[in-house]
C-alpha cells in the first residue's frame, strides 16, 4: 500500500545532522527536478528585492528569517522528514511513539508531497524550508504544473500493484493524478463532522480538523498492521478500525472517494 500525505507548514526549526545531499533521497529520479527547483528557490530568496521574495512565497514582512533560511539550503543541516513536519497530522500521526514494526511499515509506505523536494519518504534527511506548492518561481514556474509533469511517471512506479490511499490536500493532490487502472485502486477520503439541529443529524465538511483525522486513521492502519491488497480491502480494513465510512459506487476509470464521518473533532 501507498500513502500520500501533504506536508506540513509546521517545521522544526533547524536540523541536526548532516547537509542535504541529493543522492540519499528516495526516489532519485526526481533529483534534477529537485535541483531546478532548489536552485529557482535560493536564487528568489538570496536575491536583492526582498519583497518580491516574500510576496512569491506567500510571507509577510515578519517571516523575512524564512528567506533567510531559504537563501542557505545547500549549506543547512538536515532532519529525517519524520522529525521535520510537526502540523497537526503529523502530531496526530505520532510517528515518534509507534512501535518498531509499525514504523518500519510507514518508512516503506507514506510518502509525503513537497512544492521543493517533489515527494520524500520518512526518512529522507532534509533540510527546513519555505516552498508551498502555490509558489510560481523563476525559471521553473508554478510549481503545481512543474511537478506534475515530473511525478507522474514516479509515483505511478512507487505505487506498484497495491492499492493508494490519497490524503493530499487539494493544492499537492493537483500534482498526481492517477489514471485508468492505477486510478480504481486510488482511496481518497473525506472528512464529515455530523452533529444534530434539531434532532435532525447534518453532515458539514470538515477542514482544519480533517487532518488531525487523518493523521489518526493512518495510524490506526499502521498499529494494526493491515495490508490490503486491493482498493476493496482498504475500505473493509478502515471499516475494520471502527471508522464509518460512507461511499458512492466509483465509475470505471475513477478514484474511489470515500467520507469518514465523526461524530468529535
Amino acid at each position: 500500500m501507498l500513502i500520500l500525505l501533504p506536508p506540513s507548514e509546521g517545521k522544526a526549526d533547524a536540523g541536526t545532522g548532516r547537509r542535504w545531499t541529493p543522492d540519499k533521497l528516495s526516489l532519485p529520479e526526481l533529483n534534477p527536478a529537485r535541483e531546478r527547483v532548489l536552485d529557482a528557490l535560493v536564487a528568489l530568496s538570496a536575491g536583492p528585492d526582498e519583497e518580491a521574495a516574500l510576496a512569491a512565497l506567500g510571507l509577510s514582512d515578519g517571516q523575512r528569517g524564512e528567506l533567510r533560511r531559504n537563501a542557505r539550503l545547500r549549506e543547512a543541516a538536515t532532519a529525517p522528514a519524520e522529525r521535520l513536519y510537526t502540523g497537526v497530522l503529523y502530531e496526530a500521526l505520532e510517528l515518534a511513539t509507534l512501535p518498531p514494526a509499525a514504523l518500519r511499515a510507514a518508512r516503506r509506505s507514506i510518502l509525503i508531497s513537497s512544492g521543493l523536494w517533489g515527494a520524500v519518504r520518512l526518512a529522507d534527511r532534509i533540510p527546513p524550508y519555505r516552498c508551498p506548492i502555490g509558489v510560481r518561481l523563476p525559471e521553473v514556474g508554478a510549481l503545481s504544473a512543474y511537478w506534475r509533469r515530473e511525478l507522474t511517471p514516479v509515483l505511478a512506479g512507487a505505487a506498484g500493484r497495491g492499492p493508494v490511499l490519497d490524503l493530499r490536500s487539494g493544492a499537492y493532490a493537483a500534482t498526481w493524478t492517477p489514471r485508468g487502472e492505477l486510478a480504481e485502486r486510488t482511496v481518497t477520503v473525506r472528512v464529515l463532522h455530523e452533529r444534530e439541529v434539531d434532532g435532525v443529524p447534518v453532515r458539514s465538511v470538515v477542514s482544519h480538523f480533517n487532518k488531525a483525522t487523518k493523521g489518526r486513521l493512518v495510524r490506526d492502519l499502521l498499529l494494526t498492521g493491515a495490508k490490503p491488497r486491493t482498493a476493496r480491502e482498504l475500505v473493509g480494513a478502515l471499516r475494520e478500525l471502527k471508522h464509518t465510512v460512507a461511499e458512492e459506487p466509483a465509475a470505471a476509470g475513477r478514484v474511489r472517494q470515500v467520507d469518514l464521518v465523526v461524530t468529535e473533532l
